[in-house]
């Protein structure tokens, strides 16, 4: 089964994105659409009252790495775990975040997609360096 990475619906009535981050976030839209979106990265379900005004957004691990390290995030309370809960794309996340995600560790398919933005920044510095 693929791993999803990304779980959201695009309200086209009041052009609203909401996502799914856990099993349980059960979220809407606030338009009269009432567009829905669950499951986080276990399942992903979605409705509305008007289908054909929703498009769903799912991405998945193997898709291609551009798409997934601007969709994939990690949750975050911050350097001394004293924030808000909020959710950094990979793309967004500062190299000594992506080591000590490394080293505190989590799901194997996520800490494959650390390493492999890992792999990613190093090889755009390397051809940096080539040049």
């Amino acid at each position: 089964m693929r791993q999803l990475v990304y779980n959201a619906v695009k309200c086209h009535e009041c052009e609203e994105t909401i996502v799914s981050y856990s099993v349980h976030d059960y979220k809407t839209c606030g338009c009269d659409n009432r567009a829905m979106v669950d499951g986080g990265l276990d399942y992903a379900r979605y409705g509305a009252m008007n289908m054909d005004k929703i498009t769903s957004i799912n991405i998945y691990a193997d898709d291609d790495f551009e798409i997934v390290r601007q969709h994939a995030t990690r949750g975050s309370r911050g350097k001394n775990n004293s924030l808000k809960l909020s959710y950094v794309k990979l793309c967004d996340m500062e190299d000594d975040h992506l080591v000590k995600v490394l080293e505190y560790g989590g799901s194997a398919w996520h800490l494959d997609l650390i390493k492999k933005e890992i792999d990613y920044r190093l090889s755009l510095l390397q051809k940096k360096l080539d040049k």
